[in-house]
C-alpha cells in the first residue's frame, strides 16, 4: 500500500485523515485550500506523520473565478490569464518553500466536446469550460497544446515539480490520433492522471468512447490514478467497492487497474472517492481489493 493516497478538498481534515490514512501509505493530494492555517497544518503534519503530498492545482481556493486554469482557451486573454494564474500558484509554492511530489492539471481546459455531448451527466462550472468540436479545429488544439507542454516543462524546472495533467472529457482530436502521445514522448517530464470515474462517465454518455483503449494507450505515461466509481444516476465519486458489478452500470474497475499494470509498475492510487457514503468495514475492504489488484494477489 506504500502507493496509495487519499485526497483532501479545502481543508487539512484531521478526522479524515485518521480514519482513511492507513499505515504504510504513501501521502495526500491537497486542493483549493482556503486559508494559509490549513496550508501550515499540511506542512506540520507531513513532517510529523512522515507523508508525502502532492498538489491538485491549485493549492489556495478564491484565487480566481474558476478551479481549473483554461489554458487551451481560444481567447488570448482568458489564455494568458490562464497563465499568469498557474504561476502565481507556483511562485507561492516555492516561495513557501512547500516541496509537493506534482502538481495536477485538469487536461484539455477549456473541454472540447462533440455537439451531442451529454451535458446532464459531466460538470461544468460555467459554459467558458467547454468549447464545441465545431468551434476548435484540430490544428488549433495541437498548436495549443505544444505550447502549453513547452512551457509546463519550462516551469517545471524553474520551480522544480513534476507537471502531470488529469484527463478531463476526451475528444476525437486525442481518441483518434496519436499527436499526444508524440508530445508526451518529447516532452516527458510531463505526466499522465487516469481517472476512472470520468473514464467509466464517458463510456456511458458515449457509445463510441473506449475506455479501456485510452488505458491501453497512456498507461505508460501514467503517474497517478485517481480511483473512485461511477455509474449514472449516483454519488458523484463513490467507493471502488469489490461488490460493485460492471454488468449493474458500475465500472470495471479490476479491468481498469490490470490494463494500466500490464504497461506500468510504478504509479500512484488516489482514492478520489467519498469515503463517508461508506462503513468502516467497507472501506478496509476496498482498500485490500485494490492492494490484491495492484500486488497481483
Amino acid at each position: 500500500m506504500n502507493c496509495f493516497m487519499i485526497g483532501m478538498h479545502g481543508r487539512y481534515d484531521f478526522n479524515k485523515f485518521n480514519r482513511d490514512f492507513l499505515t504504510g501509505f504513501y501521502g495526500v493530494e491537497v486542493c483549493s485550500f482556503k486559508t494559509e492555517e490549513e496550508i501550515e497544518f499540511l506542512v506540520e503534519q507531513s513532517f510529523e506523520k512522515d507523508f508525502k503530498y502532492g498538489v491538485h492545482f491549485p493549492l489556495r481556493a478564491g484565487v480566481a473565478e474558476f478551479r481549473d486554469a483554461q489554458f487551451l482557451a481560444l481567447n488570448d486573454e482568458v489564455r494568458k490569464k490562464a497563465f499568469v494564474y498557474i504561476e502565481n500558484d507556483l511562485r507561492y509554492i516555492k516561495e513557501r518553500q512547500l516541496k509537493p511530489e506534482y502538481i495536477l492539471f485538469h487536461y484539455p481546459k477549456p473541454v472540447v466536446i462533440k455537439e451531442d455531448f451529454d451535458m446532464d451527466n459531466w460538470r461544468f462550472a460555467d459554459r467558458s469550460e467547454y468549447a464545441y468540436e465545431s468551434e476548435y479545429s484540430f490544428e488549433e488544439f495541437k498548436s495549443k497544446t505544444e505550447d502549453l507542454f513547452n512551457w509546463l516543462s519550462n516551469k517545471a524546472i524553474e520551480y522544480n515539480f513534476v507537471p502531470v495533467l488529469e484527463f478531463d472529457a476526451l475528444n476525437k482530436y486525442l481518441c483518434e490520433s496519436d499527436f499526444l502521445e508524440e508530445r508526451l514522448n518529447t516532452y516527458n517530464t510531463i505526466r499522465i492522471c487516469l481517472d476512472t470515474g470520468r473514464l467509466q462517465l464517458q463510456s456511458l454518455i458515449d457509445k463510441s468512447f473506449d475506455a479501456i483503449n485510452i488505458i491501453e494507450r497512456f498507461a505508460k505515461y501514467t503517474d497517478i490514478v485517481h480511483l473512485w466509481n461511477a455509474r449514472i444516476g449516483e454519488n458523484n465519486h463513490y467507493p471502488a467497492l469489490p461488490c460493485l458489478k460492471e454488468e449493474d452500470g458500475w465500472a470495471p474497475i479490476e479491468k481498469y487497474l490490470g490494463t494500466i499494470k500490464q504497461k506500468n509498475n510504478n504509479f500512484k492510487v488516489m482514492f478520489e472517492h467519498r469515503s463517508d457514503l461508506i462503513s468502516d468495514q467497507q472501506l478496509y475492504s476496498c482498500y485490500s481489493w485494490i492492494k490484491s489488484i495492484i500486488e497481483g494477489e
